[in-house]
This record gives structure tokens, sequence and C-alpha cells, in this order.
């Protein structure tokens, strides 16, 4: 095992080296009663998204810890898991709280949580793969573990890097940077080329994660399914499609190899809202990217549509909030093709309808996304209408054929710094 000593030797001497480098403090909530109780905490999200600096600072603040590492495969492939929490003991003189980091790498690491847990054992877990809490926590862990999502820096916690007040105008340029740049925390952080250090870390999520531990056979296949759709961010797709799009095999094919996306949080779906369970399914879903960087770095187009990356930013935002169960969200179209970006459902209610329009400047454009406001808004009995913006704000009475409505335009950089 003194192989296995050096390597948690080294992962330590990292740790504190982690503890020197510049901390942005993330929004969030982690309460400190934390380390009392039997509850195992699980961190989840994006690779590099600052998961296990978030969760080592606060347990730096908060409790004694031990701290494993499986990203390196020697720990990750260790047959003697009671060997090494030994040699973890020894290193961090028997810590309260052990933080096991990318447990995901771990085969069966959900019986060895469940052992330990049942042992006495503090538990914090750290990882990058959404089938963490959709199969294996479900399944084995069901009512003794608590979720915190960590997902790339929010607009609020980009803006955290300024030093002094901005004005409004300065505000809505740094959004448009927010929207290229995405919010990954380390090239902001260390000020990296965002271009560079995405694109690299997409290729290794997508060959590490995915291409490797699901053995496929023509890589080429899977990296152009990802182009294509970073390509389209907010647009509809059809397993069949995308199929042909990206001359795959198959639609099954292109449905397994989205899923492999979603899971390693690279992509997710938006499903068309329907009261009918069974429509829902048929219906073509939308597609959108963890990160805006993702899209600037990987996207084959030139140039981007500013629209869609803010509309992405939105959709973002909301998927996090899902995922903290806090809503569900959706888009709406009707058969006369007109739609509505988001529709927001808290328990069974529909409680908002928002559209995304970077500049409602031209009256075509403010009619046509007010008209799709008002149409949702008979169908699915929602009266709170919103129109985020890149600067217009006001609140508008607007008439659809006799339907009236009340319309609020507000600034998407406002919407999201003044959101929980």
């Amino acid at each position: 095992m003194n192989n296995i000593r050096n390597v948690l030797v080294q992962q330590k001497a990292e740790l504190e080296n982690r503890f020197k480098e510049p901390y942005i403090e993330r929004d969030t909530k982690l309460k400190t009663g934390s380390v009392k109780d039997n509850l195992i905490r699980v961190i989840i999200g994006p690779r590099r998204a600052g998961k296990s600096f978030f969760i080592t600072h606060w347990l730096k603040k908060n409790a004694k810890f031990g701290y494993l590492n499986f990203d390196d495969e020697k720990l990750a492939t260790t047959k003697d898991f009671d060997e090494l929490l030994a040699i973890t003991d020894s290193l961090y003189d028997s810590p309260e709280v052990i933080l096991l980091d990318e447990i995901q790498n771990v085969d069966k690491w959900e019986l060895i949580a469940n052992r330990l847990q049942r042992q006495g054992r503090k538990l914090f877990i750290t990882g990058s793969n959404s089938n963490l809490l959709s199969k294996e926590l479900a399944t084995h862990l069901t009512g003794r573990h608590l979720q915190i999502t960590v997902f790339p820096f929010s607009f609020k916690e980009f803006m955290k890097q300024q030093t002094q007040e901005l004005t409004t105008t300065q505000t809505a340029e740094k959004l448009f940077e927010y929207a290229t740049k995405g919010g990954y925390p380390e090239p902001l952080v260390k000020n990296l080329n965002h271009s560079e250090y995405l694109s690299t870390l997409f290729d290794s999520v997508l060959f590490k994660d995915i291409v490797k531990r699901y053995k496929i056979r023509k890589p080429s296949a899977i990296e152009d399914l990802a182009q294509f759709l970073l390509s389209n961010v907010g647009s509809e797709y059809s397993f069949q499609r995308l199929a042909e799009f990206t001359k795959s095999k198959s639609a099954h094919t292109v449905q397994k190899y989205l899923g492999y996306l979603e899971e390693a949080f690279l992509l997710f779906s938006l499903k068309r809202f329907s009261f009918k369970t069974r429509e829902q399914l048929t219906f073509n879903k939308k597609i959108y990217a963890i990160d805006n960087g993702f899209i600037s770095a990987k996207s084959s187009k030139s140039t981007q549509d500013t629209g869609k990356l803010y509309e992405n930013i939105v959709a973002v935002h909301l998927k996090k909030a899902e995922i903290d169960g806090k809503l569900d969200f959706y888009y709406w179209k009707n058969p006369q093709h007109e739609e509505v970006d988001f529709v927001i459902k808290e328990g069974t209610k529909i409680t908002k309808l928002i559209q995304v329009c970077y500049d409602v400047s031209n009256p075509d454009t403010k009619k046509r996304e007010i008209r799709s406001l008002i149409k949702a808004k008979q169908e699915l009995k929602c009266n709170e209408l919103m129109v985020l913006t890149n600067d217009y704000e006001a609140e508008e009475l607007a008439e659809w054929f006799g339907e009236k409505a009340k319309i609020k335009f507000t600034p998407l950089w406002k919407w999201l710094i003044t959101r929980e």
C-alpha cells in the first residue's frame, strides 16, 4: 500500500496548495449542522465547475476532514477500501468527516458509501455524473442523503470579481461577456484563455467520462453529435433528424449518445409542455448547453446568435433550480408554431411564462413575442408574463384579439442578479 500512501500524501499537499489559490465565495448554502447528522451530502455538477473548491473551503471552516480524490486511477481501482481509510485516518488525524471526490470512478461506490455510513462515518461525496442521483443514490441511499448542486458560476457569482460598482450599461456589457465566455471558474479566476480551456475540458469529459467508460468504438460519431448540438442550442431536435445530420447508424444510437452527453453534464434537453403526458413524450425536445462557454469554444458557427446565447443562460439558470427541486420547466408551442421559450411550473400550477428577446426595438419582433405570450396565457391559464431583454425595462398592458395582458419587460442581467 506504499504507492497508495504516496498518492494520498500528494493529494493532501495539493489540497493545501488549493487553499492558497484565489477563491470566489459561492452562493450555494450549507448549514453548519451538516457535519453533525448522519446524512450523506452529495455535491453534484459538471467537472471543473468548482464542486471540490466549494466543499473543501466550506469544510475547512467547519470540520476536521480527510480527502480522497478518485480521479486518480490508483485509488479508483484499489480493492482494499478499509486500508485506504486507515491511511486517511493516519494522514488526517482521524477526521470526523471524509470527502470522497469524483466517487463515480469507483466500482460499486454506492455500496461502499452505504457501509461507511452505517459504521458512523460522516460522508461528503462529489460526482460529475447525473446518474449518481437518478439511479444509484435513489436505489441504495434513499432517505439518507441530501443533494447540493454546483454549476459553473451564475452571473451573480461571475459579478463578484468586480471590485467597483458598475453602471447599468457596464453591467449589461458584463452580461454579454458572460454570455460568450461562460461561467467556468478556473479560466475566469486565473485569467486563462477561455476558448482553449473549455475546448480541452469538453474533449476531456467526452473521451474520459463517455468514450472510455462506455467503450464507444467510433468516438468521432459522438463528437460530431456534440458539436452539432452545441451549434444549435435552443433548437428543437428529433433523434431521427439528428441521425441524418450526423450520419449516425440509427436514431437509437443517437438517443443513447445524447443520454451520455446529458449524464456527463455537457448538454441537457427541454421538453415541450403538454397537459397530456403521452403527448409530452412524443413531441420534439430542445437542446441547451450546460455552460455558454462550451458554445463559443466548440460550435461550428463562426458567429453566435446573441439571442440564443441569452436564452441558454436562462435555461441553465432554470435547470439548476429544477435539479434543486424548486420548479419544473418546459417550452410551449402551439399548432401555429408560435412559441414561448420557458413555461415555469411549481407544484401542479403553471406560475410564469418567459420569453427571451435580446432586442425588442423592432415593432414586429415585439408584437410576435407578445402574441405568443398571450396565446400561451389563454391555453395555460397563467397571468404572469415576462420578456427578458438586453436593456429594455417596462410594464405594458398588451392586447391580442380582445385578450388583455400585463407584460413585464426586464433586462436579463437584473433578473439574474435579483433571483435567488
